[in-house]
């Protein structure tokens, strides 16, 4: 072979290997130290990463192929000691859906003042804010539901807000004794499920023609979840962060039932997931980590 082809052919291998190294590194990220406590996490069109912080004020962007977390929002001007929960990529309003949380200073046990906040998705500039009510509130997770309103949790009071498309407030969607502990919501094939992070719970909320909510369905479990908190849908199924338990859960909904199957476990507090096409992303709280997995097969239609 003559030299020339060689040389030729190293480079292709070389150029192979790296690109295999860059996609392994990719799938496990530190956002920005070990301690950043990525509470939640939001895929963007294009396949950009945005990672909230539950110990820093700051939102991370992390660009494809990259394993570097650049600061995109920085709130340190909110006040002492704010962070971020929930993380929604609304790609239809170029918006990043956020939940913002600040402690109330001198209080014992502490109480926080929490706002729904929207940034432009491709500067970060912000859009839109809404302080939720009450003198201590957690707004905690995001999602956008068929009638194209956003829907949002908070945990502290038991309560889902709804802001309806084009609207610059949300108004009060659902208060139930059952949802002290709110955490994880979603839509599954149109349909709106809650869990319960207090008290290792799923619901189904249903809603009639005139879009006003029932009595919370509990959905029974066939295995313990311990902690459930983040929640997406993909697939017809609800892909699920159980906290209390370091695993990440596929439910298959059957009615009022769910079978409950183990993805991952062994994971230092995993607190969201997000199923992309072939990808489930993974925020580790404990490791200060995102992290991605192959979506497994078995749960495609």
């Amino acid at each position: 072979m003559k030299p020339r082809s060689i040389a030729r052919r190293l480079a292709v291998c070389a150029t192979l290997f790296a690109g295999l190294a860059q996609a392994a590194s990719a799938a496990e990220i530190l956002i920005s130290d070990a301690k950043s406590q990525p509470e939640s996490l939001t895929i963007a069109p294009g396949g950009i990463l945005f990672v909230g912080s539950a110990s820093t004020p700051f939102v991370y962007k992390v660009r494809p192929g990259s394993t570097a977390a650049e600061k995109f929002v920085d709130a340190s001007a909110e006040g002492a000691g704010t962070f971020f929960f929930g993380m929604l990529a609304d790609a239809a309003n170029n918006m990043l859906w956020t939940c913002q949380l600040t402690p109330v200073p001198d209080t014992k046990p502490v109480q926080r003042h929490t706002a729904l906040r929207g940034f432009d998705l491709s500067s970060g500039a912000p859009k839109l804010r809404w302080n939720l009510p009450g003198d201590n509130t957690t707004c905690n997770d995001l999602s956008v539901g068929p009638d194209k309103a956003l829907y949002l949790t908070d945990t502290a009071n038991g309560k889902i807000f709804k802001l309806p498309a084009g609207a610059s407030a949300a108004e009060l969607f659902l208060e139930h004794r059952v949802l002290m502990g709110v955490d994880g919501i979603t839509f599954l094939d149109g349909t709106l499920y809650v869990n319960n992070v207090v008290f290792n719970k799923l619901y189904r909320i249903p809603v009639d023609a005139s879009g006003k909510p029932g009595q919370p369905v509990d959905i029974w479990m066939d295995q313990p979840v311990k902690g459930p908190d983040g929640m997406r849908a993909a697939n017809g199924k609800l892909f699920v962060a159980e906290n209390g338990s370091g695993q990440i859960d596929v439910l298959t909904i059957n009615g009022d039932k769910a079978s409950v199957t183990v993805l991952k476990d062994g994971l230092k507090t995993p607190t969201a997931v997000e199923p992309v096409g072939d990808t489930l992303w993974i925020a580790e709280r404990g490791a200060g980590k995102a992290l991605s997995i192959p979506m497994p097969k078995n749960t495609s239609r």
